[in-house]
């Protein structure tokens, strides 16, 4: 189970930072996203025909941060994920038009990310302070 803090987190942000590579070639793209706190998936869509797309279907390892931004060094807050990228599901796809309810009307290629690595640091906690999960606890 993910700690309640880090899922909050990332139910309460909206975008995050996609990096994708094969072959050493990385890349990275910002997409929003709907989180599925019950799942534990970050719901996004993009197109089959983008570079982070293709390097997904060649490698389905990915990585993703969510950053709040501040100058306030006591309220730095952001995730590093580390998961797999799959093709969505009808649950997913109802997740992300509940949460960007104009995408309903788009065609969407939906896809998830389902994190095998959560690291979230929160100086709101104390400085520097960092809360870990895996998939192996």
């Amino acid at each position: 189970m993910v700690d309640k803090r880090i899922a909050d987190f990332i139910g309460r942000h909206h975008v995050l930072t996609l990096a994708t590579s094969v072959e050493g070639e990385p890349y990275c793209a910002a997409c929003f996203y709907a989180y599925d706190k019950e799942r534990n998936r970050l719901i996004f869509t993009s197109d089959d025909s983008t570079r982070h797309a293709q390097q997904m279907l060649e490698n389905a390892k990915v990585a993703v941060g969510i950053t709040l931004e501040t100058r306030v060094v006591s309220k730095v807050q952001g995730v590093q994920i580390c998961g797999v990228a799959e093709r969505g599901d009808d649950k997913d796809r109802t997740r992300y038009i509940k949460r960007f309810p104009y995408a309903a009307v788009a065609p969407l290629n939906i896809w998830a990310v389902v994190p095998t690595f959560i690291k979230l640091t929160d100086n709101t906690l104390g400085f520097g302070k960092k809360l870990i999960w895996n998939n192996q606890e």
